[in-house]
């Protein structure tokens, strides 16, 4: 963290609508760091941490111009503890010094607030890179359908991918503001409207 500044830690689970909520503050003027961006920058060819996944994972990870393929690399740890574990001792430590790297640039500028997005904020245990986290919720038949739809895949799929999570219901107790994305955008718009008012205000202005 850069003194000046206050970074927000936005997250939540899959299929929230974390970054729709996150687009919302964008809009009010307010700089978003995406960590899942981040976590693509740290692995482009050429980076160290590309050629540590492509050593511990085999080629077959590459798309064939030569890219990590995302997808596949997720289907290869979903059911793999210690692939997993592997991945994120690699990973981790690079998001955190983009995301340092970012941070700073936005308070060189005179930025007061940041958003910074992280749906493993909690499990990474990176609540210390943030002064404050604010947690993107739906209830649970919600996030289940929105699953479904976003990805395509049937129930059980969504289940399973639902059940390797931590449950909202625990993500929700480390939220100093929780955020409610089961309504209608109208909805949810008028709840960020409030929080926009009590949280932040003309702070970034």
């Amino acid at each position: 963290m850069s003194p000046g500044i206050r970074v927000i830690g936005l997250t939540g689970g899959v299929a929230t609508g974390k970054t729709s909520i996150a687009l919302f503050f964008k809009e009010q003027g307010i700089p978003v760091i995406d960590a899942d961006q981040l976590a693509r920058d740290a692995v482009l060819p050429g980076c160290h941490e590309f050629g540590q996944i492509v050593t511990l994972f085999g080629r077959e990870v590459l798309t064939r111009d030569g890219i990590l393929d995302r997808k596949r690399l997720g289907a290869l740890i979903f059911s793999d503890p210690e692939k997993r574990r592997q991945l994120e001792s690699i990973l981790h430590p690079a998001i955190r010094k983009l995301a340092e790297e970012r941070i700073a640039e936005a308070a060189a500028t005179g930025c007061q607030r940041i958003i910074y997005m992280a749906p493993l904020l909690i499990e990474a245990g990176a609540t210390a890179r943030v002064d404050t986290v604010w947690v993107v919720t739906v209830r649970p038949e919600i996030q289940l359908e929105r699953l479904m739809l976003r990805d395509g895949i049937d129930r059980e799929q969504a289940e399973r991918i639902i059940a390797s999570q931590m449950p909202l219901s625990e993500k929700e107790l480390y939220g100093s503001v929780v955020i409610d994305n089961s309504g209608t955008e109208a909805e949810t718009r008028m709840i960020l409207e409030s929080v926009w008012a009590k949280e932040i205000g003309s702070c970034n202005e």
